[in-house]
């Protein structure tokens, strides 16, 4: 039994990792992040060369045709890269087609999302099974009409093709372009990917037919969400290390010092059994799906404790030059911090784990 990447996926890994070094640098981070109207056309058009749009969409469709665990390493390295970009819905809205829509929906907009012509948003955060209604939120379907409001919506903003979850749990599909949809954006403590609140007012939708169409798409999104915290926690363990061996204090780097010593080593010792984790909980999803809710939830509400204790250690060990904007290590930081909240906190996720192990009613 083989317990690491094969060479194919680190290449893939590798592969847009350097992809995304050239197409979404900080500074370009950054300009997006102050620019509210900024699209990022040119960094999706770089993602949907290399075929990420695609990943899980089936070849007969256009895409690549790969497997949970291919979508988490993409994850991981975006969130490395904080690429401002709605990763989510390329994952989630394939697997929704193809597991609950019939084949005329899947033949009208799978080859779309697959070339990366029309990007997907999510809009399943209010549904009971993840958070529950909050602020008057929460959709009802009728006569293939949704009414309502969705928070907390990634890629939302620009989605051509939104998945929507109604209070019963019941998945549709709507058009970007559908009337009674209004879109606005929702601030919050992340700039480098944008939430935006929806709200239908009988708006057609049509309905996807899966009974378990919800709960895979939550166990999915919190598998590309872990991937995505971890991708961002490692970097600022990397920015943490590599800043104590050249800062010098007293006439020492003050990586030399045995307290900062500590400080990464607890990091790196937190971080690396994480990694193990969400790699299993990937796989699990397409090859074991008796334990695929537990260990994304699981892997989820683990790598969001372990990234806040890395975001924090991190900044402390780069003193008060952390927190400053120069340095863009608050963008790795809010990142985290955001996923760590997305589709349900980890007391939300250790709670769900339990009814899913029969032990909480």
């Amino acid at each position: 039994m083989r317990f690491a990447l094969s060479e194919d996926q680190r290449m893939l890994q590798d592969s847009l990792t350097k992809a995304l070094a050239e197409a979404s640098p900080l500074d370009r981070v950054r300009r997006f992040a102050d620019d509210p109207t900024d699209k990022v056309a040119d960094v999706w058009q770089t993602l949907a060369e290399f075929g990420l749009p695609g990943l899980v969409v089936p070849e007969a469709y256009g895409g690549l045709g790969l497997s949970m665990l291919e979508a988490a390493l993409a994850s991981e390295a975006l969130g490395a890269a904080v690429a401002p970009v709605a990763f989510l819905g390329a994952v989630l809205a394939p697997l929704a087609l193809m597991r609950g829509g019939s084949e005329a929906q899947r033949a009208e907009w799978l080859p779309k999302l697959a070339a990366g012509e029309v990007q997907a948003a999510i809009a399943i955060a209010i549904a009971e099974p993840i958070a529950g209604a909050r602020d008057g939120a929460g959709l009802t379907a009728a006569a293939g009409k949704l009414t309502g409001k969705a928070l907390f919506v990634p890629g939302g903003m620009g989605a051509g093709l939104i998945v929507a979850a109604d209070a019963t749990g019941g998945l549709h599909l709507v058009r970007g372009d559908a009337p009674g949809l209004s879109r606005s954006l929702m601030p919050t403590i992340d700039d480098t990917r944008r939430l935006a609140e929806l709200t239908f007012a009988e708006t057609p939708a049509e309905p996807l037919t899966a009974n378990d169409g919800l709960t895979t798409l939550r166990d999915a999104a919190w598998v590309i969400l872990a991937a995505d915290t971890l991708g961002a926690a490692q970097v600022m363990l990397d920015k943490a290390v590599a800043y104590a061996k050249e800062r010098r204090q007293f006439g020492r780097v003050i990586g030399s010092f045995q307290a900062v010593k500590h400080l990464c080593a607890e990091m790196a010792a937190e971080l690396e059994p994480a990694r193990a984790l969400v790699w299993y909980a990937a796989y699990a999803f397409d090859h074991a799906p008796q334990e695929a809710s537990l260990m994304a939830a699981h892997a989820k509400a683990h790598t969001s404790e372990i990234g806040r204790f890395i975001a924090r250690t991190s900044t402390e060990v780069h003193g008060g030059i952390g927190i400053t904007d120069l340095l863009g290590l608050h963008f790795w930081f809010k990142r985290i911090g955001q996923n760590r909240q997305l589709l349900g906190g980890p007391e939300k996720l250790r709670e769900i784990a339990a009814r899913v192990q029969g032990l909480a009613a």
